[in-house]
């Protein structure tokens, strides 16, 4: 495996409003890291130490604060990222900013995320075109990557898209979040979970903006991932 393309979800990117700003650097002080050196938030609570954070959230720090949109892939033999940029500008252009509505604290499976609290079909179209329309720069799975899936814990649907699109929750698998923990046991949600309800409070029953889609890069296996490049969405036509 070599370096490796993803675009994220990512609020508070650009010209985003000072709230949705706001919520990027808390979560990313949650993480205690910036994709892009920006400024954060310094993460305090009475009930659980920085260490204590850090414990459980190694992989969505390296990550970085992000929804997934069109999971990490290596590129097609003969395509630069460039082509990559391209194809997610010419989507951008035509896609119009979603809402992301309701921010919730929620669980998903072993991990915690910040996620939509009702319903938002317009979020989920958008994730669906840039899985379809970015598909072409994407190198095709290859038996390694199908087996770290553990595609025998997969459905039938799930493995199928895992082979077509490098991802098996995708289209309508998806489900959007922001992951903020590593996988815990369930018996250990609940300080977590009240830890970060209060950290995110004043953003959680609100809405969040959506306006642009990001392409992050992932240098070499395990390396943090980093932002590589902005794209507004403008909805022209």
């Amino acid at each position: 495996m070599t370096e490796r393309y993803a675009v994220y979800a990512i609020p508070g990117l650009g010209d985003a409003a000072p709230r949705d700003i706001a919520l990027r650097s808390h979560a990313e002080g949650w993480l205690g890291r910036s994709i892009d050196d920006s400024p954060i938030s310094e993460f305090h609570s009475p009930h659980l130490a920085r260490e204590a954070a850090d414990s459980i959230t190694t992989e969505p720090r390296r990550y970085g604060f992000h929804a997934t949109l069109k999971a990490p892939f290596r590129l097609a033999p003969g395509r630069a990222v460039e082509a990559l940029n391209d194809a997610v500008a010419e989507l951008a252009v035509t896609a119009r900013p979603v809402t992301i509505p309701a921010l919730t604290v929620d669980r998903i499976g072993r991990f915690l995320a910040l996620v939509p609290g009702t319903p938002s079909p317009a979020l989920n179209a958008l994730a669906s075109r840039v899985v379809r329309e970015v598909d072409h720069v994407r190198a095709s799975t290859t038996p390694e990557e199908i087996a770290r899936r553990r595609p025998e814990t997969l459905t039938l649907r799930q493995r199928s898209l895992l082979v077509d699109f490098g991802y098996p929750y995708v289209l309508d698998e998806f489900r959007f979040h922001f992951t903020l923990t590593d996988g815990i046991a369930l018996d250990a949600h609940d300080l977590p979970r009240a830890v970060l309800e209060t950290w995110f409070a004043d953003w959680l029953g609100a809405d969040v903006q959506l306006d642009a889609l990001a392409v992050v890069h992932e240098p070499k296996p395990g390396a943090p991932f980093l932002l590589h490049s902005i794209h507004p969405l403008e909805g022209l036509r």
